[in-house]
């Protein structure tokens, strides 16, 4: 049976400085790599090129990773790439051996009260993702995974570390997770149900073991380009990243990766971050790459006390509809870990939240997390389960997804009309500084045409994005006219939720 984690030890996990990366949001630290870096062809000649190690050569946005020693790197423009280190808390849930086998065999969308509340289901009548592409660029995705190997492109699948291994996990089920809310497996009967199961889910992996660096993800980014991704999932990134000439050329190669991406039909989305910091007012700092232009920055929000109150005697299975009317708080209640920032956030999803003064207890705290795919080792084999985390890195996928479902009755819409048409169908929380241009709303945005909402962008945000245009790859499917939505799967549309 696994170790509960303590409200000491789950808090310790929370003190972080980048993106989260697990349930509770591990310890990260970012650093300059000593011999990595991040060089603007714009700068050099190719003789320059002659004396280092290209690593990636991206000739698309005028940048090359490369290795080298700083004494080859004068008279060139170039920063230090910049390299993460995950330290991952020992507070992730999968439940105990009897649950485990049985979740092999039970659906558990009764558990997922992040896509109850965004009404998935129902949504799905009309499309389920058909006809796209969505990039994860993340520690990779275990392909045997039953829930995931319906949507897993293994040929387009890739590794962007220097490891040698393919883009299945070394370490950390982080982008398994994130794979399943995107595109797990709606019609096999078991396990968990994803937002867009009919798209093409592709893999870029980017962490080897707990270490990734910029220069990696920027190629990614780059790539997911080239294939055509309709959208590209970055559950990462770094804060607090100091706005000056030594980051001058990171923050430029990101800008130039996620534009290039735009202009070949991606939207790019990533997570704000789970610092519980104010991105608007923290000085000479940046979040990256969730603030930086073209791309899509989402913080998380999630419930207080779903299904807390389950005696396992059949009303587990009957009641989920109701479970989302008797919360403490609703499901569009802000993260308590969650960044924000008017200007820093565009929207808020469903990321998980927690009750702190809960973690550790008898009580079911951990149902107010996302719940999805993941793995586990047993006597040195990989074996598939599912199980529970939270973040604004379980927010961002559930956008992505999304924007897949709106890419797929909209074929011809560019990555700004997705994005602008995600944006003005969120629901309004007049709450900008936590939700940005309001809280995600799956349903409006799949059954409403794009341009026929009246959505106030008055708000605007400081990372902009150009329409710029979309190339697009794959046949756009027909799909069933059917629409409207069923409010009682929803949360009711007060500010607050209440005691069961």
């Amino acid at each position: 049976m696994s170790q509960k984690p303590t409200r000491r030890s789950f808090l310790k996990g929370a003190g972080v400085a980048l993106a989260g990366l697990t349930m509770t949001v591990p310890t990260i630290s970012a650093s300059s790599s000593e011999d990595r870096y991040i060089l603007d062809l714009r700068s050099v000649s190719e003789s320059d090129l002659a004396d280092v190690e290209v690593v990636h050569r991206l000739d698309q946005i005028d940048i090359a990773v490369v290795r080298a020693d700083d004494a080859k790197m004068s008279g060139t423009r170039y920063s230090k790439d910049v390299e993460m280190t995950v330290t991952f808390p020992e507070v992730e849930h999968h439940g105990d051996e009897h649950d485990r086998h049985k979740r092999m065999s039970d659906p558990l969308y009764r558990l997922q009260w992040d896509k109850q509340a965004q009404d998935v289901p129902r949504v799905h009548r009309r499309t389920r993702g058909e006809g796209t592409r969505v990039s994860v660029i993340d520690s990779g995705a275990f392909e045997d995974h039953p829930d995931l190997q319906s949507a897993l492109n293994t040929d387009l699948s890739k590794n962007f570390t220097d490891d040698g291994g393919d883009f299945n996990p070394v370490e950390s089920d982080h982008g398994t997770h994130c794979s399943g809310i995107i595109a797990a497996d709606d019609r096999n009967g078991k396990g968990v149900t994803g937002t867009a199961p009919g798209t093409d889910l592709v893999a870029l992996r980017v962490f080897s073991g707990p270490t990734a660096t910029f220069g990696d993800i920027i190629a990614a980014m780059v790539y997911s380009g080239d294939i055509g991704s309709d959208a590209a999932n970055m559950s990462l990134g770094a804060y607090p990243m100091p706005k000056d000439s030594d980051t001058a050329v990171v923050r430029d190669a990101i800008e130039r990766a996620a534009s290039y991406a735009n202009e070949q039909g991606t939207l790019v989305v990533a997570a704000a971050g789970n610092d519980s910091a104010n991105l608007d007012a923290d000085g000479d700092v940046i979040s990256l790459p969730n603030e930086a232009d073209n791309v899509m920055s989402i913080s998380a929000t999630g419930p207080i006390g779903y299904r807390w109150d389950d005696e396992g005697s059949g009303r587990e299975k009957r009641n989920y509809h109701a479970a989302l009317h008797h919360l403490r708080k609703p499901t569009y209640e802000p993260a308590f870990y969650t960044n924000y920032g008017a200007e820093a956030v565009d929207i808020s999803a469903p990321g998980g939240n927690a009750d702190q003064d809960a973690i550790g207890t008898d009580s079911k705290w951990y149902y107010d997390l996302v719940l999805s795919t993941v793995f586990t080792e047993s006597d040195g084999e990989r074996v598939a389960d599912y199980g529970w985390k939270a973040g604004t890195s379980m927010a961002s996928p559930q956008v992505a997804a999304v924007a897949a479902l709106v890419k797929s009755v909209n074929p011809d819409a560019t990555p700004g009309e997705v994005r602008e048409h995600l944006e003005a169908t969120a629901r309004d929380l007049d709450d900008p500084t936590y939700h940005g241009e309001g809280h995600l709303d799956t349903a409006r945005a799949v059954w409403e045409e794009i341009g026929d909402d009246d959505h106030d962008h008055g708000r605007g945000h400081g990372h902009g994005h150009d329409d710029d245009h979309d190339r697009g790859h794959g046949g756009h499917r027909g799909h069933d006219d059917d629409h409207g939505h069923d409010d009682d799967d929803h949360d009711g549309t007060r500010g607050h939720g209440h005691d069961d």
